[in-house]
């Protein structure tokens, strides 16, 4: 959360500054913008377009209990409270 906030006001405040006043290394903050996405992060970019493509399907009248029963037809294997929570993050809710 504190990384976030440094990506988002970079423009305005100095990186050394923020770290300083956030209590973390600068090392730390390179490391966490310069590390590729987690197989997790990857998976669930992947599902958000699964997801999309059921809600697009049906005029966005689909919750997450009938997008998960969608998904679960074509194969899909998640819970329902994993796309309820995508869902939210879309703002598709």
């Amino acid at each position: 959360m504190k990384f976030a906030f440094i990506v988002d006001h970079a423009a305005e405040l100095h990186i050394t500054t923020m770290c300083r006043v956030l209590a973390v290394s600068k090392a730390g903050y390179y490391a966490w913008v310069n590390r590729p996405p987690s197989a997790r992060a990857n998976a669930s970019m992947q599902l958000t377009l699964d997801i999309a493509m059921v809600h697009e399907w049906s005029r966005g009248t689909y919750g997450s209990p009938r997008v998960h029963v969608e998904l679960a037809a074509l194969g899909q294997t998640t819970s329902v409270n994993r796309i309820a929570r995508l869902m939210h993050a879309a703002g598709w809710t």
